[in-house]
Parts: structure tokens; C-alpha cells; sequence
């Protein structure tokens, strides 16, 4: 198997003497999903701050593509390959849907006073960039706010295919959504994957990592609890690692009449 896209070994963060991560080890492989799971505060969010180049680990190796390296932004993990779409997309949601789409990266034609946003080039580009995801929006140019949560999940992820991305990192994309809305973000998930993306999917929901995911690591308090392959392990066992285990035997155990 080749290199993986991202791997980090025993990563550790520290905020003074609070132990945010310690020791978590994951591989991101091209092709594949790689799922964190954890309850709010197992340190989801602070390795995806890592992986993003939002924040240094403190202890381990975060290396890309078989090299170790530490990121010093955001704009440098982009520039090496790894889109983040966080929870809350930052997102205008007065601004059309082509517009968000090009965020930050708009493409201009003409030169000195007569240099211009290119509008029809990017009206053109985000209409068939979506529908080459499958993405079939009314018009391109509605305002992203008028947009489902699980329609705005997937302009996001259609943008980080376009420009570039190697390794897609989703932070709970299924969380403020409904099943069926659920059910199209994971869709256009397993697209990003077959398009050769390597993607970290973090979510607090067993079934839906068990849906996609190839491989699975458990987060809990800022430390491992488990690490499998997809054919190691069942739904349901995941589910019950995820719950607590034997912690979920003995509250059934109290609370038993």
C-alpha cells in the first residue's frame, strides 16, 4: 500500500496542564474514509484544528504523503492538499451560490483599470461542477442561505474537489440534519472517495460512519479508545464501543428495576 495521504502517530496537544489529545494515531488513505467518532469533549475538534494547521501538536509526527511535517496555517494546509468544511461552512448566505462557491478565489479577466471579477466563467464552472458531483441546484444564482443544511454540505464539498483538495477533512456534516438530508451528504461523501479523495469523516453517529467509513478510530477524552478496519468490527459493536461498553452495562445494570 502506498504512503497515506495524512498519518499522524501518537499526536499529543496540550493547553497548559489540560491534555486536549494524547497519543491518538490515524492514517487518512487516498480512496478511503477514515471516521473519528466521540462524544463532545473526546477532542474531535482539536484534531481537526491539527489537521487543518489551525493549531501545532505538542508530542508525535503528523507527516503528508510520507513526509513529517507541521503546518504553520490554514493557508499552508491548503496549499498542501487538505480542505477543511467545518460545521457552521462560512458561508455569506446573502451572497449567490457561485459566489460563495469562489470564495476567496475568484477568477478575474481584463487588466489594469479594466480588470474584473470573471462572473459568466464562474456562473459556467460552479453550475457544472456541481452536477458532475451530481448536484443539481435550481440556479446558481440564489442565495446560498435559501439552500437546505445538507445542500449547502455539498456545495462545500463539490469546492474542495475543484480546487484541489487531496485530503477532505468533514466536521459532523450530518449533525443539524434530518435522515433524509443525512442520507444526501453521505452520498456526496462516498463521491469525494471514489474521486480518489482521502477523507476524514468526524461525527458523534455510529450508523452513519458504519455507512461510508473504511476505517474507524474512538475518541474518548482526548485519548483512543479503539482503532479498526472496517472488517474488524461490526455496527453494533461499534455502536456499543461508542456508547461506553462495559460503563453502558453498569448504568443498565443501576438503572434496572
Amino acid at each position: 500500500m502506498t504512503a497515506p495521504l495524512v498519518e499522524l502517530r501518537d499526536v499529543s496537544k496540550f493547553y497548559g496542564n489540560i491534555k486536549a489529545l494524547e497519543g491518538v494515531s490515524l492514517e487518512v488513505h487516498a480512496g478511503q474514509i477514515s471516521c473519528v467518532l466521540g462524544d463532545n469533549g473526546a477532542g474531535k475538534s482539536t484534531l481537526i484544528k491539527i489537521i487543518a494547521g489551525l493549531h501545532q501538536h505538542d508530542a508525535g509526527t503528523f507527516s503528508i504523503e510520507g513526509g513529517e511535517t507541521r503546518l504553520a496555517n490554514p493557508r499552508d494546509a491548503l496549499d498542501r492538499g487538505i480542505a477543511t468544511v467545518y460545521q457552521d461552512l462560512a458561508v455569506v448566505p446573502l451572497m449567490p451560490v457561485w459566489r460563495n462557491f469562489f470564495l476567496g478565489s475568484e477568477p478575474t479577466k481584463g487588466a489594469g483599470p479594466f480588470k474584473r471579477l470573471d462572473v459568466d466563467l464562474m456562473r459556467r464552472t460552479t453550475r457544472s461542477e456541481l452536477l458532475r458531483m451530481g448536484i443539481d441546484l435550481r440556479d446558481v444564482d440564489q442565495p446560498i442561505g435559501t439552500l437546505s443544511g445538507g445542500e449547502r454540505q455539498c456545495v462545500a464539498i463539490a469546492r474542495a474537489v475543484y480546487f484541489g483538495a487531496k485530503v477532505l477533512v468533514l466536521d459532523e456534516p450530518t449533525a443539524a440534519l434530518g435522515v433524509k438530508q443525512s442520507g444526501v451528504v453521505l452520498k456526496y461523501v462516498a463521491a469525494a472517495r471514489d474521486a480518489g479523495l482521502g477523507v476524514v469523516l468526524i461525527t458523534h453517529n455510529p450508523h452513519h460512519a458504519y455507512l461510508v467509513g473504511d476505517r474507524f478510530v474512538l475518541l474518548k477524552r482526548g485519548a483512543m479508545s479503539g482503532s479498526h478496519a472496517r472488517d474488524e468490527i461490526t455496527l453494533d459493536e461499534l455502536t456499543r464501543e461508542m456508547a461506553g461498553g462495559s460503563e453502558l452495562d453498569q448504568l443498565t445494570h443501576e438503572l434496572e428495576r
